[in-house]
């Protein structure tokens, strides 16, 4: 049993939702609920986004906002600010787990990557599930150096 305030009653979702906060329910602190009615769940181990999947965000200040690395033939690398934008921002967001871009930013706003740089020219159209599925120059062929490391900033 939790202790405290209730803050969710009569919660009806769809199961489409990106968070409760987005189900029908009464208003926020409205109930005549006891905490011997608080909701649990249990949750498999099976996930769609992988822990270290081959896309990351470093070097911002939380997971859902940095420097973008993807990985490629076991090496972790930096996609160059070329032609980056919300549409870009927008899949890679959705790789790593997080909720819709707020900021596709360009010129190593959280730093310069220090090894290869594996993707130049991305043109996502944003309904992508993958960054890999998006059109780009082939892995590694580039006009770029690590001052032009593309980053995102997710909700």
């Amino acid at each position: 049993e939790g202790k405290g305030q209730i803050w969710l009653s009569d919660l009806n979702c769809k199961g489409t939702e990106a968070s409760l906060t987005e189900c029908e329910a009464k208003p926020w602190g409205d109930n005549i609920c006891n905490h011997v009615e608080d909701a649990s769940v249990e949750c498999s181990g099976n996930v769609d986004i992988p822990d270290q999947g081959p896309v990351r965000l470093v070097d911002g200040p939380n997971k859902c906002a940095g420097r973008v690395e993807v990985l490629h033939e076991n090496q972790w690398g930096s996609v160059c600010d070329d032609q980056w934008d919300m549409k870009d921002a927008k899949v890679v967001c959705k790789q790593v787990g997080c909720g819709s871009p707020l900021l596709a930013l360009g010129g190593a706003r959280y730093g310069r990557g220090s090894d290869v740089i594996w993707l130049d020219d991305v043109e996502c159209n944003g309904t992508e599930d993958s960054i890999f599925d998006c059109q780009a120059r082939p892995w590694g062929e580039h006009n770029c150096y690590h001052g032009e490391d593309a980053d995102v900033v997710c909700a």
